[in-house]
């Protein structure tokens, strides 16, 4: 397991506050796998808060990649929607939980807020 994917999972339950909003309810399994191994973990998630627990029981919705692609997810390198397109990665269950899972992983490195480029725009044309 890479160092980059156990800090994501360590640090959900203090950057939920600020990511979880609305009607995600309910528990996620991520199921990363690695030639013969499979490791598991469970993100229980509520308005505002998130658990995290390395169990593997039945959850409300299941993802499923290889942990080299959820290693690019949480350090902004690829796109969970397009990695489910491209069929590198399998999605069941609750639709809900997986779009409010993922706006925890971050932006592609460079990316820019267009409300804040559209204000730096308009102050320097004042």
């Amino acid at each position: 397991m890479g160092e980059a994917t156990e800090r994501f999972f360590a640090s959900l339950p203090a950057r939920a506050p600020a990511v979880l909003h609305g009607p995600a309810i309910g528990t996620l399994q991520i199921d990363l796998s690695n030639g013969h191994r499979t490791e598991h973990w469970l993100v229980e998630m509520g308005p505002g808060s998130a658990r995290v627990s390395r169990e593997s029981r039945p959850a409300d919705a299941v993802w499923s990649s290889s942990e080299d692609l959820f290693e690019r997810l949480v350090t902004g390198r690829d796109q969970a929607v397009a990695a489910v397109f491209r069929n590198e990665a399998t999605f069941s269950g609750n639709v809900v939980l997986f779009l409010a899972f993922r706006r925890f992983f971050p932006d592609p490195p460079g990316t820019r807020d267009p409300c804040q480029m559209a204000r730096q725009q308009a102050g320097r044309a004042t």
